[in-house]
């Protein structure tokens, strides 16, 4: 999501940036450009011409004209005017006391309204809530079941009663189970249809009434565009909404949702759902998307999810492992694994400083090639794993016997392992991995270079195929 509207700003502001001098035309023109962009990424019209004049008239009053750099001062502006678009958000959900709280999550049907009220108690849990999913969608056929299953997945309560037919003695019963039995947080399920009518409204309006829930929360299908903008303002004026979730923002959308649901209803983004397991679901920040969005990175959000993933004492054992050249096939293979927890990869590099535009030029990622490295690893015995450098021909052959690969995937992985590590040890020698702002610098020029090589992008079976398209040389005739 957002790569074209990213390519298109980057090029307007690069238009600027090889100019001696830039004057009002050449700023306007730059963003008359960036217009059209976000018209094609299905913005609301009416958002994207008041983006671009606010855009304008903020660089004429800033003196860009005169400044030394004023593609720099034009991407600071741009960036702001984004972050103001989409935000400012409070993510937070605030929990009252006594509880429970009750969340109520609305939407039409298909948006992913179920799978979100997982995806919302797994991270309620996570504050150290004790949420209670609730099945009030009566009207959908396998409703009751699919939170269920869910339930049984993340291992937490569900409250459903298959006799009832009214949405609103089901809520009600929900909440004084849970006040029995201390659950502090009730996440309502409610019913949707494919379109906004009457009935729908009125039903939600009655369990509105009825158990007063602390937020209300609709569920927008991010695929939709300007769809779920419309059904967004719809559905505020009918239940008074507390804030957004988009679902499906790892999609193909083009990102019109995301910019014009703020600027059009008045209500933030709270969340946002980047994949389909339980645990891709993230508290929306407006400075952050507007940096991806200009292919700034969002490193905080990577450290976020890294901090998750990977203990800090045990990261610093891997960095000594890494600096005295102990680290072994099998450090490598407990960070791979702590790696894909964190999300798909791709996903990861694109929080890079300014890898998001690199990545359209790169190999498609292949998920699967973690799996098959890790396959390789796990059929080495513990001396070839501690020691790669005592795999010969014949280890190589039963390796990849064990693995289901190839003998040339393992030679390749073995060296790559090596790269891995003559890398560290020139950034340790320049100190760059050292304490300080170098050492954070020097960690994320690191991550960089280690993100493009075989072993992480995952495209050894892709250099095998471009070895094999290649030409051979024509054979020289030697006159006799």
């Amino acid at each position: 999501m957002f790569e074209t509207l990213t390519d298109r700003f980057s090029q307007a502001i690069r238009r600027l940036t090889g100019r001696g001098r830039i004057s009002r035309d050449n700023i306007s023109e730059a963003m008359e450009d960036v217009r059209r962009a976000l018209l094609e990424a299905d913005v609301n019209y009416k958002t994207a011409k008041d983006f671009c004049d606010s855009v304008v008239e903020k660089a004429i009053g800033a003196k860009v004209l005169e400044s030394l750099h004023p593609s720099q001062v034009m991407v600071k502006i741009v960036h702001d005017e984004l972050t103001n678009l989409i935000g400012p958000v409070d993510s937070r959900i605030y929990y009252v006391s006594p509880g429970p709280t009750v969340i109520m999550l609305a939407g039409l049907q298909g948006s992913g309204k179920t799978t979100t009220a997982g995806k919302l108690a797994k991270f309620v849990a996570a504050q150290g809530k004790k949420p209670l999913l609730v099945a009030a969608d009566l009207q959908r056929p396998a409703a009751i079941d699919q939170l269920e299953i869910l339930a049984r997945q993340l291992e937490m309560p569900a409250y459903c009663d298959r006799n009832s037919k009214d949405a609103v003695a089901v809520c009600r019963a929900a909440i004084n189970r849970a006040s029995a039995a201390g659950e502090d947080v009730v996440i309502l399920d409610t019913a949707g249809r494919l379109h906004i009518d009457a009935n729908l409204m009125a039903e939600l309006r009655n369990i509105v009434q009825a158990v007063n829930p602390q937020q209300i929360y609709l569920v927008c299908d991010a695929m939709t565009g300007q769809d779920a903008v419309n059904s967004a303002k719809e559905f505020n004026d009918q239940l008074e909404l507390d804030g957004v979730i988009l679902s499906k923002m790892d999609g193909d959308a083009r990102g019109g949702a995301a910019l014009s649901i703020k600027a059009v209803t008045g209500k933030p983004i709270k969340f946002i759902g980047v994949g389909e397991k339980l645990d891709r679901l993230e508290e929306f920040h407006p400075e952050r998307m507007a940096g991806r969005i200009l292919g700034m990175g969002d490193v905080v959000s990577l450290v976020e999810k890294a901090q998750e993933q990977f203990d800090a004492a045990e990261a610093e054992k891997m960095q000594e492992k890494l600096l005295s050249d102990r680290f072994t096939m099998d450090d490598l293979l407990t960070q791979m694994q702590a790696i894909k927890k964190m999300g798909p990869l791709k996903d990861i590099l694109k929080m890079l400083p300014g890898m998001g535009g690199q990545l359209k030029d790169m190999p498609n990622f292949d998920e699967r090639e973690l799996s098959r490295t890790q396959a390789i690893i796990q059929s080495m015995t513990r001396e070839e794993r501690a020691d790669p450098d005592t795999i010969d021909a014949s280890h190589r052959r039963r390796i990849a016997r064990g693995s289901g690969t190839e003998p040339t995937d393992v030679a390749e992985l073995v060296k790559t392992f090596g790269r891995m590590g003559h890398m560290v040890k020139a950034f340790s020698s320049q100190g760059l991995l050292g304490g300080g702002g170098k050492g954070i610098f020097g960690k994320m020029k690191m991550a960089k270079q280690l993100s493009t090589m075989d072993l992480f992008s995952g495209h050894t079976q892709f250099k095998r195929k471009q070895r094999s398209k290649r030409k051979k040389p024509a054979r020289k005739r030697h006159r006799r």
